[in-house]
């Protein structure tokens, strides 16, 4: 029997198709809606003041003027100290914290001791705890303490570890094969030795991540640095862009630009670490 040559297709494939586009549309919508604050910040600070007040936000910038991120590192506003701080605060929390959080996350997860699962859930409830609520606590110790107005009361409160960091490695090193570390330990490797040849390698994905993490949420801490500094010696980039505003508050071009300015590091860090991030993801679901 003879078949149909102009059989019309099958609505399996239409229907793929179809709910294909209708994904695709929607992540496209959704990207349009997350990045266009960050175009516009863009856009608003590459302006002069009377090109903003003249013209709608989503026009382009004609001419395009670099005067407001000249301004910035102006006499007037030096904002070469707080990004000299921020980054200092940064790179010091993040190097330390991590250090601490592997340490003890590896002893939660492969070591064997008493109280163990009671230390981490009592640990790892401090999160269910607003950090607000411990501001006035914090700043009367370290009022107490005189370091106040010091680079180690940005630094102290978060230095020694972080309990999402730790339970999200712990849960990650319980992954680890019990091959790889009965190897190691074979070959004469202590614990030490185990976590820096064998664990640490595996977990680069979920260790790059944690560090992308802790680099944006560091970089953006406004509340402490607000409460615990004064003046502009120890002011971070997130309080001298507050104080930018409320000084200037009709100059919008130059508080975007310190905006802008204060975005750029974040995306290249990002930028940089994708493709472990992604990893960390998808090996995560894969276990």
């Amino acid at each position: 029997m003879a078949t149909n040559p102009y059989r019309p297709l099958s609505r399996g494939p239409v229907r793929r198709i179809g709910s294909t586009v209708l994904i695709y549309a929607v992540l496209i919508f959704g990207a349009v809606i997350i990045l266009t604050p960050f175009l516009l910040s863009f856009m608003t600070g590459l302006k002069s003041p009377v090109q903003f007040s003249n013209t709608s936000s989503l026009s382009l910038p004609s001419p395009i003027t670099w005067a407001n991120f000249q301004e910035l590192f102006g006499p007037d506003h030096n904002f070469i100290s707080p990004i000299a701080v921020t980054v200092q605060m940064t790179v010091v929390i993040l190097v330390v914290q991590l250090s601490c959080s592997i340490l003890a996350a590896y002893a939660f997860a492969r070591l064997s001791f008493p109280g163990r699962d009671i230390i981490f859930w009592a640990y790892l409830a401090t999160m269910m705890i607003p950090a607000v609520t411990t501001i006035v606590p914090l700043y009367g110790m370290f009022t107490a303490a005189g370091l106040r107005n010091t680079f180690w009361a940005l630094v102290l409160p978060t230095l020694f570890g972080s309990p999402y960091a730790i339970f999200l490695l712990r849960e990650y090193f319980r992954g680890v094969p019990d091959d790889l570390e009965a190897a190691a330990r074979i070959d004469g490797c202590g614990t030490l030795r185990v976590l820096w040849y064998v664990v640490i390698p595996y977990s680069r994905p979920i260790i790059a991540t944690l560090t992308v993490i802790t680099v944006v949420s560091h970089w953006n801490n406004f509340l402490w640095p607000r409460v615990i500094t004064s003046g502009p010696d120890w002011a971070v980039l997130t309080v001298a862009t507050a104080d930018l505003q409320s000084q200037y508050n009709g100059n919008w071009t130059l508080v975007m630009a310190a905006t802008t300015l204060a975005l750029l590091p974040l995306i290249v860090i990002y930028l940089i670490f994708q493709r472990q991030i992604v990893n960390s993801i998808s090996i995560g679901g894969f276990k």
